[in-house]
């Protein structure tokens, strides 16, 4: 049975009262009678400041399979979400990069970045809390190990978060098909910079573009849509990789 996720209203209980497990989200059944234990959990991830979201019964289903979840799933994360202000206290004293990933769905492609990201030199992933997928298993896998060389943040806003970072002294950077700028056009090498990537198929938000400094993208020799998020990560990260090497 997979390990990322807790079934049932006892064993969710007993998980956020320990406090020993880091809770991705909370699924609760939209058809499941609100009983004396769904308001505890309720009230009890209210207070650990854990996201918890109705879905269809069909869904707990799906994930549960033959296990029992009685209308509860807890999706657990196999590593520590870091505080976004902590992550900026602890990096203040170099150029630090960091990538946002605004909605991205995909575990595997989640993974890809993640490992893209340690080998190019970026400090941090932002993931927002509730839209788009989180750190499970697959992810770890995926990563091949590199979740555990990164921080990995996880806010309930992206847009706070932006504009937190640019109170920091960050540069925003948006990668948009639409751009008129290339990605190379931008100098990676003497500034802090939070690197935008847009979910698979939505992109980015305009509220969130409207935050950018820079708005950047990949040209392609084709009118093919576009490429795989994790690719169009790597490709804009090792840019700032390429620079810095020349640099030294």
């Amino acid at each position: 049975m997979d390990n990322s996720f807790i079934y049932g209203k006892n064993a969710v209980i007993e998980a956020l009262e320990s406090g020993t497990r880091e809770f991705n989200r909370i699924l609760i059944s939209n058809t499941s009678r609100s009983d004396e234990k769904i308001e505890k959990i309720k009230e009890l991830a209210k207070t650990a400041g854990v996201v918890f979201q109705f879905v269809g019964k069909e869904k707990l289903n799906q994930i549960a399979q033959e296990a029992r979840h009685q209308g509860v799933i807890a999706q657990v994360s196999p590593i520590k979400y870091v505080d976004l202000d902590e992550f900026i206290d602890s990096n203040n004293n170099e150029y630090t990069s960091v990538v946002i990933l605004d909605g991205v769905e995909d575990s595997h492609n989640l993974g890809a970045i993640i490992r893209s990201c340690v080998c190019a030199g970026v400090k941090g992933i932002i993931l927002p809390s509730r839209r788009g997928v989180l750190v499970n298993s697959t992810v770890e896998k995926t990563s091949a190990g590199a979740v555990n060389h990164i921080s990995i943040i996880k806010v309930n806003s992206i847009v706070n978060a932006v504009q937190r970072l640019k109170e920091k002294n960050y540069w925003v950077i948006a990668a948009d098909h639409h751009s008129k700028d290339n990605y190379y056009d931008i100098d990676y090498t003497d500034m802090n910079f939070a690197l935008i990537m847009g979910a698979e198929h939505a992109g980015i938000s305009k509220s969130l573009l409207k935050l950018s400094d820079f708005k950047v993208k990949i040209p392609m020799l084709t009118n093919f849509n576009s490429l795989n998020v994790s690719n169009a990560t790597a490709i804009i990260l090792f840019e700032s990789v390429k620079q810095k090497c020349k640099g030294k």
